[in-house]
């Protein structure tokens, strides 16, 4: 099995692909992340709402360059996209771009709650990336579309709230109305991607396999870390996907 190093080799873009690139992405993962504030401060949106507003614009401009164009663009678009986060960590408490992300009920971790999912994030589209390839184009969809679906869906909806795991003292809850929209949007989602991947060939078995797998993630969804889930549910689809269909 090729190393590590070998696979970030292979998928850095060339010098010139970065020049151009990379300040066409860092203005667009601004702009999506500026939007985000937006939302928040001038429409009076939640942080649930605002905050994944940019985790889905994000995830999203990730699949679109995955399957047209490959896995270095993935990369340099994270790459961009991480000095957007850093410069808006930096800035803090009551700059809009933080306000986008970190959530009142995070605190006085906040900061800590953006950090740990954006680095999740990272983690989850590496390793599926690493393991299997373009299937891991299924983990993009389902992280970025189930997973974006569970906290506005538990914010507006949510009644029936359980604790989950936490890494930290920090007592997290989410909710069984968010975790059915995790699971209905990441049916969406896998059908998506099924669709999609050249490297998957239709059968009969998708009717039963796909719903299947939506449960699942709704599972680990739920089971996870808070912040760790932005890379369960880009991984555990992913090879999911690969194993099954």
């Amino acid at each position: 099995m090729r190393s590590l190093v070998t696979f970030f080799v292979e998928n850095t873009p060339p010098l010139r692909t970065i020049l151009i690139g990379g300040p066409i992405f860092l203005l667009w993962s601004y702009l999506s992340l500026r939007f985000a504030a937006y939302l928040k401060r001038s429409r009076g949106l939640k942080t649930g709402y605002s905050r994944k507003t940019f985790h889905l614009l994000t995830f999203l401009t990730v699949a679109v360059l995955q399957h047209f164009w490959g896995l270095p663009l993935v990369c340099l678009f994270g790459g961009m996209t991480s000095l957007n986060v850093a410069y808006a960590v930096l800035r803090g408490d009551g700059h809009p771009l933080y306000e986008a992300m970190a959530r009142e009920q995070d605190a006085p971790y906040r900061t800590y709650y953006i950090v740990v999912p954006y680095f999740a994030t990272l983690i989850g589209g590496i390793v599926s990336s690493f393991m299997v390839g373009p299937i891991a184009l299924a983990g993009y969809l389902v992280g970025g579309l189930g997973d974006a679906a569970g906290e506005p869906i538990g914010t507006r909806w949510g009644r029936h709230r359980y604790q989950v795991p936490s890494l930290s003292s920090f007592k997290s809850t989410r909710s069984l109305e968010g975790s059915l929209g995790v699971m209905l949007v990441s049916l969406i989602a896998l059908s998506l991607a099924a669709l999609l991947s050249p490297d998957l060939n239709f059968h009969t078995n998708w009717i039963w396999l796909i719903p299947g797998i939506a449960v699942i993630c709704a599972l680990l969804e739920a089971v996870s870390p808070h912040g760790w889930d932005n890379a369960t549910l880009q991984i555990a689809p992913a090879l999911m996907v690969a194993a099954l269909l």
